[in-house]
């Protein structure tokens, strides 16, 4: 594999290499993104578009980065590719539709979540939260537990008598156990101190951490 990366790296020297705890990963400018994709999939076997999902850097520039998880099904090799995309406010990047048709849902999801604009793209909608819907949940800044917001449909919220309310954050993070039958591994909250209708401990209650560790020593 690695005389395969370095054959890419000289054919495409704006490539530069990513910190990666598992596959190889470079960082790839949009301009050629196309072409190092194409070259991946077309001459060194990386046949499988397995993901597209982005990350938000918040505070950093560029803020948004797009990210490839390619897979050879021949050689049974995992490449990571990313992008950045330099308007922080109006983040866009290339689509890559022409090469996957699986980065139709893919890209979708990103956009939907994100609220990045791939262009090229075929038919960009969300395909997660409804079409009025006013932001975009993976960003940084928006809430853990999500926002109020009205229902996207006017005869449901009268129904119901409610609107999209924000998630119970009680106890969270919430994690599934690792091992056991699975009829046995629903996810449980990190600190179960707390609920709903009891208030979180204080610190001066507990001591720092104290609910948690308590929590933790009799699991």
């Amino acid at each position: 594999m690695e005389d395969r990366l370095t054959a890419i790296r000289e054919a495409y020297p704006r490539l530069s290499a990513r910190a990666s705890a598992d596959w190889p990963a470079w960082n790839c400018p949009q301009e050629d993104l196309l072409s190092v994709l194409s070259q991946l999939r077309d001459e060194h076997g990386f046949d499988f578009l397995t993901d597209v999902t982005a990350i938000d850097h918040y505070e950093q520039r560029p803020r948004f980065e797009v990210v490839y998880h390619l897979y050879s099904t021949q050689r049974h090799e995992y490449l990571r590719l990313a992008t950045p995309c330099e308007d922080a406010e109006h983040p866009r990047c290339v689509s890559v539709t022409s090469l996957w048709a699986a980065a139709d849902w893919h890209e979708r999801e990103t956009y939907d979540m994100f609220g990045i604009q791939f262009e090229g793209h075929p038919d960009l909608r969300r395909i997660l939260m409804w079409d009025a819907y006013p932001w975009f949940p993976l960003r940084k800044e928006f809430p853990l537990a999500g926002k109020e917001v009205a229902l996207p449909s006017a005869e449901l919220e009268e129904v119901t008598g409610t609107t999209a309310k924000p998630a119970p954050m009680m106890g969270g993070p919430f994690h599934a156990p690792q091992k056991g039958r699975m009829s046995g591994r629903e996810p449980r909250a990190d600190d179960e101190s707390w609920t709903e209708t009891k208030e979180r401990p204080t610190e001066e209650e507990t001591g720092t951490g104290g609910a948690l560790r308590e929590f933790k020593e009799t699991k």
